[in-house]
């Protein structure tokens, strides 16, 4: 259950705020997805265009979706053999913390009395504060019929199931960094919470390398700018996808050099548009699963730099057409077979694909681009007959 009643500061519904693209409801709807309900109930004081947009993804995932103009209304929508999530109005929470403490079975969230107080939740009693999440029997829901037509469904919720026994769970610590659970009341607020949100979606364990950082520090310095405006992963990988092309059409007219460095180009494209998707992936927008992956992107512009760098390779006595391109071939294939014969995190770089294009630019620009791509092509076969070697001595028991 969600209740979109309470305005902001600047009069819009707490749930509409937008916090790094998108809106506290949307990521509510997300988060009671992941947690498996059925069923979402939404409580608002009517239609507008922002529920219809989550009732299409809801819908999309399977799940009913209602809209209800009070708490009376529950009633005939949930039995008392249901089990009822709700999450109170504006609260935006990291979705990993909230599937946890949530997936834990029936409980009330409370959290220290002087923390939630600050942070704007309802006080429960003299030393603890509400977290408005909880999950409850769906038999509480009978008690509503009793209370006045115009009660808060959320609170009046929390009363009964505390009156009734539910457990309470307390909310632990947040880090101020990968995790928040906050109450958004106004626009300032929402603001506040981007860098966490961004930073929180496009964290993993996996190593940098240049291009991904760079596409890191994009994101998370102009994420939520770009997010807000409507452009995001999608537009970046229309943006990639014409980089290549005009790579191919440089090449065409000769410019071998001009054109690695639009591959450069569109390949960093291509790695911010994987990390804005993966931010959007979260908002249930299943088109951008695709675009979190980088796969049919990145042998596209491995042809490409093939084919460039053969094109602009300087042509040996009796040297036949095809294999100007086998020494890129080579380069650019065991760069591929590399990284699948060692786990060793250095081995990331060598699927950067914005460094290796910048880098035969430069050697083709200095006219010894065919000298470099042979030194590369046999450095990478040391490497890969040398790394497994080395792996498994490290390795040995």
């Amino acid at each position: 259950m969600l209740t979109f009643l309470e305005l902001a500061d600047a009069g819009v519904p707490r749930a509409f705020l937008r916090v790094g693209g998108t809106t506290v409801a949307r990521q509510q709807v997300a988060l009671a997805l992941d947690l498996g309900c059925e069923r979402i109930v939404c409580i608002a004081p009517g239609m507008r265009p922002e529920i219809i947009e989550l009732q299409h993804l809801a819908e999309a995932r399977g799940a009913q979706f209602h809209v209800v103009a009070g708490a009376r209304a529950l009633l005939g929508l949930v039995t008392s053999s249901d089990e009822l999530l709700v999450l109170g109005d504006g609260l935006f929470a990291s979705a990993g913390l909230a599937t946890d403490l949530l997936g834990q079975g029936q409980a009330v969230l409370v959290q220290p009395i002087e923390q939630g107080l600050a942070a704007g939740f309802e006080r429960i009693d003299l030393t603890t504060a509400s977290a408005s999440a909880m999950r409850v029997p769906g038999r509480l829901v009978d008690g509503l019929g009793e209370l006045p037509p115009d009660c808060d469904a959320a609170s009046s919720l929390q009363r009964l199931a505390l009156q009734s026994g539910v457990r309470q769970r307390s909310l632990p610590g947040v880090d101020g960094g990968q995790q928040f659970w906050s109450l958004v009341r106004s626009d300032a607020e929402a603001q506040s919470l981007e860098p966490q949100w961004i930073r929180q979606r496009t964290s993993d364990d996996r190593p940098l390398y240049p291009s991904r950082f760079l596409a890191l520090a994009f994101v998370r310095g102009l994420g939520p700018s770009l997010l807000h405006a409507g452009s995001g992963a999608t537009h970046l990988a229309i943006g990639a996808a014409m980089m290549a092309a005009i790579a191919v059409a440089a090449g065409w007219l000769g410019f071998f050099a001009t054109g690695l460095i639009f591959c450069a180009v569109g390949w960093l494209c291509r790695e911010i548009a994987a990390l804005l998707a993966r931010v959007e992936t979260g908002l249930l927008q299943g088109r951008h699963q695709v675009l979190a992956q980088v796969g049919s992107y990145g042998w596209m512009v491995d042809a490409i730099i093939i084919g460039l760098v053969g094109w602009g390779s300087t042509t040996l006595p009796l040297q036949d057409l095809p294999y100007r391109f086998f020494p890129a071939f080579m380069l650019v294939a065991l760069m591929r077979i590399i990284p699948g014969l060692s786990q060793a995190r250095w081995t990331a770089w060598l699927g950067d694909r914005a460094a290796l294009a910048l880098g035969l630019a430069a050697a083709l620009g200095a006219g010894v681009g065919t000298i470099a791509v042979h030194a590369g092509a046999v450095a990478a076969a040391l490497a890969g007959i040398l790394v497994p070697r080395l792996t498994k001595r490290l390795t040995r028991p």
